[in-house]
């Protein structure tokens, strides 16, 4: 939908928030389980690109970052329309006049770029079957749930979270929407030596991004003139997509997103979690997580 299609909505209509069902044990949107069956079946194509993440993980900053290098640096061809018309959001249905991500995406030429949250057993078995490139971006649980959290209480798009300590609880049992953090990062984890999947950590980019971008070119098989990369690192930087407002959800209503209880990008520093955390909160966290996390070789940075 076009920006003014969008200005011309009533954003004083408050989006009523959205009620949730199972599938396969996932707790999704109602309108998600009702559109299973499409979603399930979805086309994939051997040219396609699909960022997958938990929530709040980084996946609208490696949308950008994958943007710019499909784009060679183009700001202005990375403004051509916002994120989620850029990289359709596969298994995610807006009300109308939005178009869902599936339409979307359907509608796309080739070569496609889209996103996801699925944890791996519900991603559509088409994208195995082709062969697609996904990359997976992975951030620590605590700064995961700190993200999460804001997100949800500025998210009419989303279950309200009720308070801090009961969020913690939900997200710890994985009552939440796509599901346990903890399944899901070791699930993309173990199929990443099956398939074409290259899996970043949140972390390594903010402290490196030059290294990590330099990854993601060399997955996607392109090479770029060292002037184009620090370009693509100044403008995938938190400050200045912080200002774009084709990167940052503004253009959407009021009513769907308020970003005056907070921010679609708040603060995006590792380690934000201690400003959250009570000290007994962080010892049962650091508990539930060793169990859970328990014979994996996956390990996870909490601060830089």
């Amino acid at each position: 939908m076009s920006l003014e299609e969008m200005k011309d909505l009533q954003l004083g209509e408050k989006y009523i928030q959205p009620e949730t069902k199972e599938v396969n044990g996932i707790l999704v949107t109602k309108t998600m389980s009702e559109n299973w069956d499409n979603i399930w079946n979805f086309q994939a194509r051997p040219d396609d690109l699909l960022i997958a993440s938990y929530a709040k993980a980084g996946t609208t900053w490696t949308q950008e970052i994958v943007d710019m290098i499909q784009n060679d640096g183009d700001v202005q061809k990375c403004q051509r329309a916002n994120t989620f018309d850029r990289h359709p959001f596969i298994e995610w249905t807006l009300p109308p006049p939005f178009n869902s991500g599936l339409d979307l995406a359907e509608k796309m030429p080739s070569p496609r770029t889209m996103k996801t949250h699925l944890p791996v057993q519900l991603l559509p078995p088409s994208f195995w079957k082709e062969n697609s490139k996904i990359i997976y971006v992975a951030r620590n649980a605590k700064d995961t749930v700190v993200s999460y959290y804001h997100f949800s209480r500025m998210a009419a798009l989303l279950p309200t979270p009720g308070t801090w300590e009961e969020f913690v609880e939900a997200f710890k049992a994985g009552k939440v929407l796509w599901g346990s953090w903890y399944d899901h990062v070791k699930g993309w984890w173990d199929a990443k030596d099956q398939h074409r999947i290259l899996y970043i950590f949140y972390e390594d980019m903010k402290e490196d991004p030059k290294r990590e971008i330099q990854k993601i070119l060399k997955f996607l098989e392109k090479e770029i003139p060292e002037e184009i990369l620090n370009k693509i690192i100044y403008h995938t930087s938190f400050d200045v997509m912080k200002h774009n407002p084709m990167a940052n959800y503004t253009t959407f209503p009021i009513s769907f997103l308020d970003h005056s209880i907070s921010p679609f990008m708040r603060k995006g520093m590792p380690g934000d979690w201690k400003s959250h955390f009570t000290v007994t909160q962080n010892e049962e966290f650091d508990k539930d997580y060793q169990k859970k996390m328990a014979g994996s070789t996956l390990t996870f940075r909490t601060e830089i």
